[in-house]
């Protein structure tokens, strides 16, 4: 059976969400703050579940809100991504383009990406995070978000592959110096190691031997961070032996501020991913963005083989 009000109040229900509160979405919308409030009370009746948590401060989505608002969210940017398309008559990307990047890839491969977008691009806003922590792509309402990882969790996102980099278990001579250099991956069980916390188990590393037997070890826990910067800074300092991919650590290496480690007990590689909601309806925004990205990262990866 159709539902002719399935579209009601999920726009004021949206911006709500993205205004923080029912006052700053009736100033964003043009409404009275009475008008807003029923329109999500009159949606949370039809839906028969509540969406928000209300105090006098503040709101928070409940489970069946977090849900409900991932769709909407998807819905409305498609919905003003098809007028902007139908109204400008072309497909010149154009409004805010939200995206997160890890600090240490955005340094050595997205500004310059961002620079050349911006020319291309001028009608264009871009709303930057520079982090590694763990954000959930529709409900923080990204429309790219940039990642590494050896192997991606399973989701219903877009993940294309952009290249990838070797990873690396390095000290630095200070580091060495103080605790003596361990010849085989087993001894870092007494060394003092830096952990990323955004791994299911950060304390488990993997290594492949010379016969191509891959094995762990439970490294012994000094330092656990969610920032791969910090610890390639905290390395640098002397503070512990860390793993991180090659594109955090490269001047540090060619500087010998840090040594490779275990050189015959290769890592995995980590492969660079853009991770996006939906091909379908794909904005220009993104697209463009997208394909710039993969046209840079190819041109570097040609030009380090010359």
């Amino acid at each position: 059976m159709t539902n002719n009000k399935i579209f009601d109040g999920v726009l004021i229900f949206t911006q709500v969400i993205k205004s923080g509160g029912f006052a700053a979405a009736a100033q964003a919308l043009g409404f009275s703050n009475s008008h807003v409030s029923k329109e999500v009370n009159k949606l949370e009746a039809r839906l028969g579940v509540r969406l928000l948590n209300r105090t006098t401060r503040s709101i928070a989505l409940t489970p069946e809100g977090e849900l409900y608002y991932s769709y909407c969210l998807q819905l409305v940017n498609d919905a003003s991504d098809a007028f902007a398309l139908l109204t400008h008559n072309d497909n010149e990307p154009k409004g805010e383009l939200k995206l997160s990047c890890p600090l240490g890839i955005s340094q050595s491969y997205i500004q310059p990406v961002i620079e050349q977008y911006l020319k291309r691009y001028p009608n264009v806003k871009l709303n930057l995070d520079f982090s590694d922590k763990r954000i959930d792509v529709i409900g923080d309402g990204y429309d790219l978000v940039v990642r590494a990882a050896p192997v991606l969790e399973e989701s219903s996102l877009i993940c294309k592959r952009l290249f990838s980099c070797s990873t690396h278990i390095v000290a630095s001579t200070d580091y060495i110096e103080r605790h003596g250099r361990p010849h085989h991956p087993k001894e870092l069980v007494n060394h003092d190691c830096i952990c990323y916390s955004n791994l299911k188990a950060p304390e488990r590393w993997e290594f492949i031997d010379v016969k191509g037997k891959q094995f762990i070890v439970n490294v012994r826990e000094k330092i656990k961070s969610n920032n791969g910067n910090m610890q390639a800074s905290m390395a640098q300092s002397g503070l512990g032996i860390c793993r991180l991919p090659e594109f955090y650590i490269t001047d540090a290496l060619s500087t010998g501020e840090l040594h490779v480690l275990f050189e015959q007990f290769p890592q995995p590689q980590v492969h660079v991913y853009a991770i996006y909601p939906s091909k379908k309806h794909l904005s220009p925004k993104v697209r463009c963005f997208i394909d710039l990205l993969s046209e840079q990262l190819i041109d570097d990866e040609l030009n380090s083989l010359n």
